[in-house]
């Protein structure tokens, strides 16, 4: 863009932005823009089937609103009044002004009507100054996310204020390299994002594949060959004619163990069953809330299946590897047959039993949907032989491994990728590069 990086300003008020080409200037984001930065309600709205999207930080990720991750949809008549603060328009920028993902931002490219929740920021710019788009690629900067990072403050979670966020300065070009970066950055972070797309479908497709092989093997067993029969269970469908298809009440028991207050708190994923040792300090605030009276909780030993009743029909159940502690919400049954808890935990977590364990669930919406043990005792499971449940774990063991190593290398290939178009954006958006030579 220019050879005179060596007499460039170093804004002292933004020493994040590092050096600028002489002749552009840094600029606080409130001389850049139309109306004061602003945000949606601070209230829950009352979500609806169908009506107005609405809009909040998960739908904000990759510079682009995706609409497919909308919070829900809310009345015509709750979108008008929220409008009277602010009404989306195209060319907008939101910023993620709270949580972990403070600072993530995304531009509307939609006439379509919609409102955004509390943690958004709303940046309009002044056409006459930036460029929407220029802003957007500058915020969206290392260098402008290092200045965020070093601004936000923190109560429960880290956040930006919006007045703070006002007065945060962005590099600025004049109007026709504002165009030539935007050019350039829209042409070279599309490979980016093409090949970003395509590794997460990668990933994808073998979080499908690990849900598949592991499946099969607590369904239909190891063994091709083997003489197959109906379970009588729907949802279990075909199986080995030598297994059996006993109820849950014939496995397990419902416990209620004295706590040992020394002992780790244990949690349940939906993903990943019970852990096996206590949260780091960050997990627990992330994920649960902790109470400091451990009498509270209830023992755990291995062996036993844990689950949380409101989670049940997503898949949080799990099998207990060490002695611990899990929240008195759970519910804890311990085995009374000889079988491999493991081996139950992977079949509760297929996409069949998820059905079946809605069904026994009571509640009016997901939400509220409990799994009491006097509705669960009462699922049929299917079991093989102890030998070859200890079969089909190490199967299941080897073939995540593999596929998990896959997804571990994938995922550290997009991480990379993102870096470069990072290191890419900030290196345009500061004048590091001639865009209209790379051109």
């Amino acid at each position: 863009m220019t050879d005179s990086l060596t007499i460039a300003k170093i804004p002292t008020y933004a020493p994040w932005l590092g050096r600028l080409p002489h002749h552009w200037d840094a600029v606080a984001i409130k001389r850049l823009i139309t109306t004061p930065i602003t945000d949606g309600p601070h209230e829950t709205p009352e979500f609806v089937d169908h009506g107005i999207p609405f809009v909040s930080a998960e739908a904000v990720g990759s510079g682009q609103v995706n609409f497919k991750k909308i919070r829900g949809y809310i009345s015509e008549a709750d979108h008008k009044r929220y409008s009277k603060k602010y009404l989306p328009a195209r060319d907008d920028i939101f910023m993620v002004k709270s949580g972990a993902t403070t600072g993530v931002s995304a531009i509307v490219e939609t006439d379509l009507e919609f409102n955004i929740w509390s943690p958004l920021a709303v940046i309009r710019c002044n056409p006459s100054k930036i460029l929407p788009r220029f802003m957007l690629f500058a915020i969206r900067s290392s260098s402008f996310l290092d200045g965020i990072a070093l601004n936000w403050s923190y109560g429960t979670q880290q956040n930006i204020g919006m007045g703070v966020l006002e007065r945060l300065h962005v590099p600025l070009p004049p109007m026709h390299e504002q165009s030539d970066i935007v050019d350039y950055l829209n042409r070279e972070t599309g490979k980016f994002d093409g090949l970003i797309e395509k590794k997460t479908r990668f990933i994808a497709l073998l979080k499908e594949k690990r849900a598949a092989v592991i499946d099969h093997a607590v369904t239909k067993g190891m063994d091709p060959r083997a003489e197959m029969k109906f379970s009588g269970v729907e949802w279990i469908g075909d199986i080995p004619a030598h297994w059996d298809v006993p109820r849950i009440a014939t496995l397990l028991r419902e416990a209620f163990r004295k706590p040992d207050p020394d002992l780790p708190v244990l949690s349940v994923s939906i993903h990943n069953g019970v852990s096996d040792g206590e949260l780091s300090d960050e997990e627990r605030d992330r994920k649960v809330a902790l109470s400091e009276d451990r009498t509270k909780y209830q023992g755990v030993e291995p062996g036993d299946l844990v689950y949380n009743m409101m989670r049940a029909w997503q898949g949080a159940f799990g099998a207990v590897a060490v002695s611990g502690l899990v929240s008195p919400a759970y519910v804890v049954a311990r085995p009374i047959a000889e079988f491999r808890t493991k081996f139950l935990e992977h079949l509760l977590h297929t996409k069949s039993a998820a059905e079946e364990i809605r069904r026994y669930s009571r509640g009016i919406a997901d939400f509220r949907m409990r799994l009491y043990w006097e509705y669960f005792r009462d699922i049929r499971v299917c079991l093989p032989p102890l030998s070859e449940q200890d079969e089909i774990l190490s199967h299941i063991d080897r073939e995540t491994a593999r596929i998990e190593g896959l997804i571990e290398k994938t995922e550290r290939s997009i991480a990379l990728l993102k870096e470069k178009r990072a290191a890419l954006i900030t290196a345009a958006v500061t004048g590091k590069i001639d865009v209209r030579a790379a051109a």
